[in-house]
């Protein structure tokens, strides 16, 4: 199996990755053997996951996910799909 997680940080943030070993690849986030990322943002939690028969799916849900805001990464993780296209759309303020 292989997965596309997305972790809550400590300060708040959000990052995802892919794994083919989601609870080793947890562990290593969390002893600083993980991204770059996530090493100044210790500990962080596993907020959500996707299983994939193949880690090339994984990782291309991975690329899909992180181009998506915070607030659309939480509504995912929520299972609030109904509320993901609208906070596709982005909204432009004129000066």
């Amino acid at each position: 199996m292989a997965y596309m997680y997305i972790l809550h940080c400590a300060d708040g943030s959000t990052y995802v990755g892919s794994t083919l070993h989601l609870e080793r690849r947890i562990a290593q986030h969390n002893e600083g053997e993980g991204a770059l990322y996530t090493k100044t943002r210790l500990p962080v939690q596993l907020l959500y996951f996707e299983q994939f028969d193949r880690i090339d799916d994984a990782y291309r849900r991975e690329k899909q996910v992180q181009g998506w805001g915070r607030a659309k990464r939480f509504a995912l993780a929520a299972g609030h799909l109904d509320s993901l296209p609208p906070l596709s759309k982005k909204t432009f303020r004129r000066p």
